[in-house]
């Protein structure tokens, strides 16, 4: 992480014993020993040195970013920068630029100084090892300017802790100094990182890691090409750990010059170029093919994951090009690659690029938990090339509206110029339905809604009111809180004769023996007036549940004759119209009758 010749004054420096290997990995062999080695993190140096050069050094630093951007480094620079005395022992007061020769710098790199301590918070959580901490900033520091307690992966620390932690991190000796970091940041209390400045180290970008790598290659007397430099701080992700890990496999991995094909090779990338001529071949039908290219890479060590995604990155890619041109991303500006996917994209629609986004995304999930990955990305492939040949929905809603005879809605103009389609909405009131009544259709099955039937006269009937029907009848069993007869009544009476005391009905075969009985008791009991019920053996009216599901079926009759719903009905094969609903939304649940909730006698399940 550093342009520095020199070896590194950290521990990996030390002297190694006879006979041991000497050889450091590239991570600990450059890693910064001042911010001047510091690639990336321009805020933060800016900042320190400002506040070193005010004196306005914070007690409490929080240090928190991804793995392997610099935090327990730039912990430890800052315990150098606090004890700095200079070459000559003479400097009074902290440096921004630690010498790295006097005695507090190289104890401090050597992780042998007194006065700074660095924890590991994941292997000490407990309050027992914050007590040490706090009971040793009571003391002074021994050699050094600032007693420093550098705690690595300060979100392991139970709550205990931090609560422990809380009084001595507010107020602390001005001869104490906390350096906290963390790849967790959310995990520390919020009373813990108002206690100190906190500094977000952020990832490396993909050129400034690859220039720094290439600078690091040199000084190791390694021969990698530009695009191979490239694919390793790709592959790294904004860390510069794990590029400097990279490149170190990759050095081992291939003997003399290092080409971007054994970095593909090593990390199991599959070629730019082969994913490209994939995509093309899946979004144009071509699934043969294209699982073809897929086994291929497969066969030459490419790993399925890798493959989809680098897909996906096509498919950003393309998606970026087209609604920004001149983007750059997965391909190289000026390569051959990104022409191509230019051109590409060019052809492609937005609605089927996202599409696209959205099955590969799919896929990449189901690729990570398959047991047999390739397999799983077969199946994502021949999903988005048969999904390609479909219409966007925009011209299928258009190809219903002219089949309907319908107009489509205009476009108006937005403030800025641009045209904008209004809003359309989920349900298109027919011209010859029902009053109020609205269609949903829904693919090859419509989303399940209440039926509303035909508006009926439900107003409450009081006792002694009037009962004129057979509905004011059933209303007034259920105010009573009798709702077993109110069942009966809709489901099991085929009305007769209704007049002022008399009733007269067809009961059905399912109908309770008592029925009769219990109407005369409680209509009497309701009412305070005697009622005459009789039995008939034939005749009568349909029952309330028979008349429901008549005006249901009418309903759907009236509506299925509907223009707009024939167009929807012939464009999707097999669908069909499940429920007619009225646009009121305030209708209560109990008004509102499914048609899979009855049985076939009509009584609710």
């Amino acid at each position: 992480m550093m342009d520095e010749t020199e070896p590194s004054l950290g521990l990996a420096d030390a002297p190694a014993p006879a006979g041991a290997e000497t050889y450091r990995v590239l991570a600990r062999k450059y890693r910064p020993q001042d911010f001047t080695g510091l690639i990336g993190q321009e805020a933060l140096v800016k900042t320190l040195t400002n506040a070193f050069a005010t004196g306005r050094i914070a007690h409490a630093f929080m240090l928190t970013g991804v793995r392997g951007v610099g935090k327990t480094t730039t912990a430890r620079i800052i315990a150098r920068a606090l004890n700095c005395i200079g070459p000559d022992g003479t400097a009074k007061n902290p440096t921004i630029h630690p010498c790295g020769v006097c005695e507090p710098c190289r104890a401090i790199a050597e992780s042998r100084h007194v006065d700074v301590q660095e924890m590991d918070a994941a292997s000490r959580t407990g309050i027992d090892d914050i007590r040490e901490i706090i009971e040793g900033v009571r003391y002074a520091p021994a050699s050094a300017r600032y007693k420093v307690y550098i705690i690595d992966e300060v979100h392991m620390l139970s709550k205990q802790a931090f609560n422990g932690l809380l009084k001595t991190l507010e107020e602390p000796p001005p001869h104490v100094k906390f350096v906290f970091a963390t790849t967790e940041i959310r995990k520390v209390p919020v009373t813990v990182l108002s206690r100190c400045q906190r500094f977000d180290l952020r990832r490396i970008e993909t050129p400034e890691l690859a220039a720094h790598l290439k600078a690091i290659a040199e000084k190791e007397n390694v021969q990698i090409a530009g695009d191979a430099l490239a694919l390793v701080a790709r592959a790294a992700e904004g860390s510069v750990r794990d590029g400097l890990s990279l490149l170190d496999q990759a050095i081992a991995h291939e003997e003399g010059a290092i080409d971007a094909a054994s970095v593909r090779a090593m990390l199991g990338l599959a070629d730019r170029g082969r994913v490209l001529d994939m995509f093309e071949k899946t979004m144009g039908g071509e699934i043969a093919g294209a699982l073809s290219d897929l086994r291929d890479l497969y066969d030459r060590g490419a790993d399925p994951l890798a493959v989809m995604q680098d897909l996906l990155e096509t498919t950003h890619f393309l998606t970026r090009v087209k609604v920004a041109p001149g983007a750059e991303g997965f391909f190289d500006g000026g390569s051959a690659e990104a022409k191509r996917a230019t051109a590409m994209a060019a052809k492609l629609p937005v609605p089927a690029l996202t599409r696209a986004w959205q099955m590969l995304l799919k896929g990449l999930f189901e690729v990570r938990d398959a047991t047999r990955p390739i397999a799983a990305a077969e199946m994502a492939l021949i999903r988005l090339s048969y999904a390609a040949d479909l219409p966007p929905t925009d011209r299928l809603v258009r190809d219903v509206l002219d089949t309907a005879g319908t107009p489509p809605a205009r476009s108006t103009p937005t403030p800025d110029g641009a045209p904008r389609t209004p809003r359309t909405e989920s349900h298109f009131p027919p011209p010859h339905a029902g009053e109020g009544d609205s269609i949903a259709v829904e693919g090859a099955r419509a989303a399940t809604s209440p039926l509303r039937l035909a508006a009926q006269d439900t107003s409450p009937v009081h006792g002694g009111g009037k009962i004129a029907s057979l509905e004011d009848l059933a209303e007034l069993a259920r105010s009573r809180g009798a709702p077993v007869l109110k069942v009966n009544i809709e489901n099991d009476i085929h009305l007769v004769r209704l007049e002022p005391g008399q009733l007269e009905f067809r009961p059905s075969a399912k109908a309770p023996r008592s029925l009769s009985a219990d109407l005369t008791q409680k209509l009497r009991e309701w009412t305070g007036t005697r009622w005459m019920v009789t039995v008939a053996r034939e005749g009568g009216a349909p029952t309330l549940a028979e008349q429901k599901r008549a005006a249901r079926d009418a309903a759907f009759d009236r509506v299925r004759q509907e223009p707009l719903v024939r167009a929807v009905l012939d464009r999707f094969p097999g669908a069909e119209i499940i429920a007619v609903r009225q646009p009121e939304a305030e209708a209560p649940p109990e008004a509102a009758i499914p048609e899979s909730a009855m049985d076939e006698s009509g009584d609710m399940p």
